[in-house]
């Protein structure tokens, strides 16, 4: 009998994981709970309150029941290879490819649940102080995320970059287009940390180097944000930037400014000066949506006196080139000693971790 005892310990981590992460055992508790309560002779009185108990029982249920099924699976396969049968090697291969592919399913149901994960991202990259050095640090940063996002497939185009004075990027906006880019690509919200020796420095000096990465989902039409023109100043100038295959040199750029909330969006990467006005209101659009939504979850804490753990603005993450080579993200404790490799968007490691992280809490 061929021996499969790789495949079983590989299949029970994953669903050991996943077990954590959707909380079955809390969960089956909160169905027993949950039937209990449908079980009054009164429980239909209240048709809103039933409705949402009804609901909260299918979603418990739901996880709960995917779960089992695929334990249950495992188990049956672990039998087969009992019985020690080698005509029966064909038949678990096949079944234990089904099972990978199962619980890969289930693994992306749980890691991407949020309203937006499907969405396209947008992303923003601005220096911090520091001139030159912070502005490279910031060009570094965004070839981490071409790069990440050819290996991914996905599609990356500019809406906006403005250069340094001497060299690098100070600040760049741009999206990225694939399934799922956003719900990959939040986790890369907050302060970037780079340590090396400073290549703009004669005496080759160590220098420490910041940037911030903003990430937003670039979101549907069916969200309800209301955008009065007379809240607009609409600016249209040459586009700027250092060219090349990922930004088209047009006439047309356009720049919007929300008066009432100070925002400023600007996109010069379609044809014509519609195209990158419709484009900009969109953005703005989706950054209008996301201060309201941060604003809803702070009055959220103020009632219920919760802290939500602070990501933005904070260092996430430490890249350093000099006196070894590691890049760790702080609040996973994820490491990868192959710095360059991270830099050329090996960012795999640093996402998933980052997404279990957040799952089990």
């Amino acid at each position: 009998m061929q021996d499969f005892s790789s495949d079983f310990n590989s299949l029970s981590l994953e669903l050991t994981n996943l077990g954590v992460m959707l909380k079955v055992e809390d969960k089956r508790i909160e169905v027993k709970f949950l039937q209990e309560k449908m079980s009054a002779s009164d429980f239909w009185n209240d048709q809103k309150a039933a409705t949402s108990v009804v609901e909260k029982l299918k979603v418990a249920k739901s996880d709960v029941d995917d779960w089992d099924i695929l334990s249950h699976k495992l188990e049956e396969l672990k039998e087969l290879v009992a019985l020690g049968d080698d005509s029966l090697s064909p038949e678990i291969t096949a079944e234990i490819g089904t099972l990978k592919k199962e619980v890969d399913g289930l693994k992306l149901r749980v890691l991407f649940s949020g309203k937006f994960d499907n969405c396209h991202a947008i992303v923003d990259i601005n220096s911090g102080a520091g001139g030159t050095e912070a502005c490279d640090w910031s060009s570094m940063l965004f070839r981490m995320y071409v790069q990440w996002a050819e290996k991914s497939k996905f599609k990356l185009s500019i809406l906006d970059e403005v250069r340094g004075e001497e060299a690098g990027i100070k600040s760049i906006s741009f999206i990225v287009e694939g399934k799922r880019a956003y719900g990959l690509l939040r986790s890369e919200r907050g302060v970037h940390r780079l340590v090396r020796i400073s290549p703009f420095d004669a005496n080759k000096r160590r220098h420490t180097s910041f940037a911030s990465v903003d990430v937003i989902p670039e979101i549907e039409d069916d969200v309800d944000i209301e955008i009065k023109p007379d809240d607009l100043k609409i600016d249209t100038y040459r586009s700027g930037g250092a060219g090349g295959q990922h930004v088209n040199k047009t006439d047309s750029a356009v720049r919007i400014t929300h008066i009432p909330s100070g925002l400023i969006v600007a996109c010069q990467s379609q044809r014509s000066q519609q195209q990158n006005k419709i484009f900009a209101l969109n953005v703005l659009k989706s950054k209008l949506y996301e201060i309201q939504e941060e604003a809803k979850k702070k009055n959220l804490e103020n009632i219920s006196g919760t802290k939500r753990k602070i990501e933005w603005g904070s260092q996430i993450r430490s890249y350093v080139l000099h006196p070894y080579l590691l890049v760790k993200d702080h609040r996973t404790d994820c490491e990868v000693h192959d710095a360059k490799s991270v830099l050329d968007g090996r960012l795999e490691d640093f996402i998933y971790a980052y997404l279990k992280e957040e799952a089990k809490g």
